[in-house]
Formats: C-alpha cells, structure tokens, sequence
C-alpha cells in the first residue's frame, strides 16, 4: 500500500482528521502496519503497553479478566486506536484486545505516539476528549449495575 492510501486512512480517524498531510505522511512512514487473522490477540491484559494500534480496517474485541473468564468490554471498528491508554498512564495493559475479524493496522511506537502529543496539541484534546467519553460511559454502565444489584436487593 502507498504512503498516500496510508495517509487517507489515518485522515478519516477522527484524532487525525485535522493534521497536515506532511505528518501523516511522517506518521505513515514511521508506522509498522500489522495484519492479524480473525481471533489473533495483539496484546493481553497485564502486557507492558510499548505501542497504540490505529484500526485500519477490521473490528476488535476488547475483553477485561474475571473470576467466572473474560469478559467482553467493547467492540470498535474502523478508524480507532487501542492501546493508549498504558502508553500515557505507564500502566500495564488493562484489557485483551483481540482480531474479531481480519484486521489491518498501523503500530505506533510509544516514542512516536509521544512525539505526536508533543508537536501536535490538537491531537492531544482529541485524546482526552476520547479518554473522556470513555470515562462517561463507563460511569453510566457502572451505575445501571449498581441500580440492577439494588432492585435485586444484591447491594
């Protein structure tokens, strides 16, 4: 795949809708892109986080341990990046993200994603605004559990 196709793909992730083509261009060159077949894991809960992934194509599940196996947190698609979140917290892993079908990604390094914080602060406001909305949801999926366990006298 050219340099060009690459940067039109990362243009159409909402964190780099707004760079210059110049950087695309740098992030593209710098990136190792990664196929995975469908049920590969590209890290494990517990993992050192040493990179993001930008999902080019496919859809991912993400998974987090418990008592009774894992559980399935989240599915994303196309157009979004996991693993950030160990790289920016220096946390290990905090949940298993697994190929639900072919995928097709852009690894970036922990020294190159920080680069980009460091040079581009637009990027870094998407970054919280996505870390945010996270947060958001999460708040709200935590608090209809606590509603379900109260009505079924649980709490």
């Amino acid at each position: 795949m050219s340099i060009l196709t690459e940067v039109e793909l990362l243009r159409r992730i909402p964190l780099f809708s707004n760079i210059d083509t110049s950087r695309l261009k740098l992030l593209a060159f710098t990136s190792e892109r990664l196929t995975f077949e469908n049920g590969a894991i590209l890290f494990r809960e517990g993992d050192r986080g040493d990179s993001a992934y930008l999902i080019l194509t496919g859809k991912v599940d993400i998974s987090v341990g418990s008592p009774n196996g894992d559980v399935l947190v989240a599915s994303v698609g196309a157009n979004n990046i996991v693993g950030e979140m160990s790289l920016l917290c220096e946390i290990p892993r905090s949940a298993t993200v697994t190929a639900a079908e072919p995928l097709d990604t852009l690894r970036i390094k922990k020294d190159q994603f920080f680069g980009l914080l460091r040079d581009l602060p637009q990027m870094t406001l998407e970054i919280m605004r996505e870390l945010a909305l996270r947060l958001n949801n999460v708040n709200r999926e935590l608090s209809a559990a606590h509603a379900k366990l109260r009505a079924a006298g649980l709490e």
